[in-house]
């Protein structure tokens, strides 16, 4: 879209939000080529009528040239005159071209291909992708948990903690991507594995039901976080959600980051969360909803900054660490041995989410083939050591100090972090 035209969509951002009917819109902009079915789907779990009409309004600005006068022409077929007028006000003679309407078109993100060619013998072993599983759900084995908030925690008495006694906690669904298409110019993911298998163990053993998906597609994905949403979570006090894969970065208004599916087309982790917030999954409301995203936020390498020798714990990462992100312009880093980058997503800000991302918005995060991520391998370790005293919010700032002290191929850095709206603290239960 033109920058002006943009402009006049953010000038008139407000009054686009109050008084559009987003779903008189959607067949008009379907059949005009502005938007795709599953662009359209998207803006549907958004929410609300404003939130739909915000989300809109944000895809639209990244749509072709033509979609700004197109998008005047729906409203003006669906009756919506006054906001088609106030839109021309700003931008005088714009008229749709003459000619047949221009479908958007889908550009791949430029690739820089690994270049270190004696790296996959570093491998245990080849992945077999005939290994792939689709564990059916099952309740951890019966055992004596210490229920939260007992002797011992830090209590803090101006907040509430959430209830997490049901006995199992809740589920806890794991997709991890390892083996992806090869027209998606995405590498595969060796050492994925390791840190599926320490995250399956480790939230088994907070007594949740855990269940792996391995391998899947941004259908697949959503399909997955489709049927979670639809499970009945009433008895259960928390879920947790837990994304392997690639990412990219993507323009965002509260949660950044994108994952890739196997078929290399990504979903934002804003519309990740929408699946579980309190509109579209009744069961879950007011209980905390947990993201761990193990992906790139961009393609940026953080190369740090001097402190003082007091300040610095250093803690040397592999010499053979990966990243799990594709640079999003041509890079001749031949230290790129990339998986994808994070998107940013745009939706409004439910209660009782937390994402957790493993590296900076922007920046990669970096894998070992050998021992897994090192965001992921922290967590673990952060959680078998502290769960039973700390709370969530707590142990994640520890795991972003610790992981802050890596460096791959002694000099790049990561910063995990995370958004965090919870309105209590959270205590996991642990064994007694």
């Amino acid at each position: 879209m033109d920058e002006k035209h943009k402009n006049v969509l953010r000038r008139n951002r407000t009054n686009l939000v109050r008084d559009l009917n987003p779903s008189d819109l959607y067949d008009g902009l379907l059949e005009k080529g502005v938007f795709t079915q599953d662009m359209i789907d998207e803006i549907k779990r958004s929410g609300t009528r404003r939130d739909q009409a915000r989300q809109l309004v944000r895809d639209l600005a990244t749509r072709g040239s033509q979609a700004f006068p197109l998008f005047l022409e729906c409203l003006k077929e669906t009756g919506q005159q006054s906001l088609a007028e106030l839109l021309e006000n700003g931008a005088p003679g714009v008229q749709p071209q003459p000619t047949a309407v221009v479908r958007p078109v889908v550009r791949p993100l430029p690739v820089s291909p690994p270049t270190d060619v004696n790296e996959e013998k570093k491998d245990d072993a080849p992945y077999d992708p005939k290994q792939t599983r689709n564990i059916t759900p099952t309740p951890s084995p019966e055992m004596e948990y210490m229920r939260p908030n007992q002797q011992g925690r830090i209590r803090r008495d101006s907040v509430q903690n959430y209830k997490m006694d049901a006995s199992p906690c809740g589920h806890c669904l794991i997709i991890n991507n390892v083996e992806f298409d090869p027209k998606s110019y995405l590498s595969n993911r060796r050492g994925s594995n390791i840190d599926c298998d320490k995250l399956e163990q480790r939230f088994k053993a907070l007594n949740f039901i855990v269940e792996v998906k391995l391998n899947l597609t941004q259908k697949q994905i959503k399909h997955a976080l489709h049927t979670l949403s639809k499970k009945d979570h009433s008895q259960y006090d928390c879920c947790v959600v837990i994304i392997l894969s690639h990412g990219t970065e993507v323009s965002h208004s509260r949660f950044p980051g994108a994952v890739y599916g196997v078929d290399g087309q990504c979903i934002s982790v804003q519309n990740i969360t929408n699946y579980l917030n309190g509109q579209h999954c009744p069961s879950l409301q007011s209980k905390p909803k947990l993201f761990f995203i193990q992906a790139c936020g961009g393609d940026e390498k953080d190369t740090g900054f001097e402190v003082s020798s007091d300040e610095a714990e250093p803690s040397p990462g592999g010499a053979d660490d990966q990243t799990d992100a594709i640079p999003m312009s041509s890079s001749s880093d031949s230290l790129s041995m990339s998986d994808e980058v994070d998107a940013k997503a745009s939706l409004p800000t439910p209660s009782d989410i937390l994402v957790s991302y493993s590296t900076f918005p922007g920046y990669v995060s970096w894998r070992d083939p050998q021992s897994g991520s090192w965001y992921v391998e922290t967590l673990d370790r952060i959680l078998e050591e502290n769960a039973a005293v700390h709370d969530l919010a707590t142990m994640l700032t520890m795991v972003n100090n610790d992981v802050s002290q890596n460096s791959a191929k002694g000099l790049y850095k990561q910063m995990p972090g995370s958004f965090n709206f919870l309105r209590k603290f959270l205590y996991f239960q642990t064994k007694a």
